[in-house]
């Protein structure tokens, strides 16, 4: 039997309070080192304008098919 399952909300949350802490570190540190890793790309790459034209367009695209509700087939 599931022990989680029989324990009330508030010892559940203290449980896995140790788990969701460190998961929200481990993503927090990978987002910090790649936007890092980007950022010194874009500064190396000599266009940074033009790559972040690209993104701004891209994000205007994603945007506008999504407001019209464009969808990827499903296979």
């Amino acid at each position: 039997m599931d022990v989680l399952a029989a324990t009330p909300d508030w010892q559940r949350y203290v449980v896995l309070a140790p788990a969701i802490v460190i998961g929200i570190g481990l993503v927090a540190g990978v987002l910090i080192l790649l936007g890092r890793a980007f950022a010194d790309s874009v500064r190396g790459s000599g266009h940074g304008r033009l790559v972040y034209g690209g993104l701004v367009g891209l994000a205007v695209v994603v945007g506008v098919l999504t407001y019209l509700g464009v969808e990827l087939p499903r296979e």
